[in-house]
C-alpha cells in the first residue's frame, strides 16, 4: 500500500520560505513520477511542479523561479522548496506519485495520480 506523508508547512510572512517534505512508503520501485499540487479555499487542486524518475522537472508558471522540487531517492522523501512566498500562495498543498508510465500532457494534472497525501497547509501573510 502506497502512502505519502506531507510535513513542512506553517504561516510565513510575505517574502517567506518554507520547506515542504513528502515521505513515501509502499512502492517496490521508483515511481515514474511525482508531483505536488496545492489547494485554495473555493478553489480547484492545480499542479504546482512535477520530477520524473529520470530527474527531469516541470514547473508551473506561477512556480517557475520561486519553487524547487526534489527528492532524496535514499531517505524516500520529495520536496518542494518555497521560496519568494506571496499571499496568493497560501493554500494546502500536497504531494502525488504515479507508478507509471504518463504522458507529458498529464504531468500537472490531477487526474494522472492516484496515490494522494492528507496535505500540509501553507498560509504566507502580507
Amino acid at each position: 500500500q502506497v502512502q505519502l506523508v506531507e510535513s513542512g508547512g506553517g504561516s510565513v510572512q510575505s517574502g517567506g520560505s518554507l520547506r515542504l517534505s513528502c515521505s513515501v512508503s509502499g512502492y517496490t520501485y521508483s515511481p515514474y513520477s511525482m508531483a505536488w499540487f496545492r489547494q485554495a479555499p473555493g478553489k480547484e487542486r492545480e499542479g504546482v511542479a512535477t520530477i520524473l524518475n529520470d530527474g527531469a522537472t516541470i514547473y508551473a508558471d506561477s512556480a517557475k523561479d520561486r519553487f524547487t522540487i526534489s527528492q532524496d531517492n535514499a531517505e524516500n522523501t520529495l520536496y518542494l522548496q518555497l521560496n519568494s512566498l506571496k499571499p496568493e500562495d497560501t493554500a494546502m498543498y500536497y504531494c502525488a506519485a504515479r507508478r507509471d508510465w504518463l504522458p507529458a500532457r498529464l504531468w500537472l494534472d490531477v487526474s494522472g495520480y492516484p496515490y494522494w497525501g492528507q496535505g500540509t497547509q501553507v498560509t504566507v501573510s502580507s
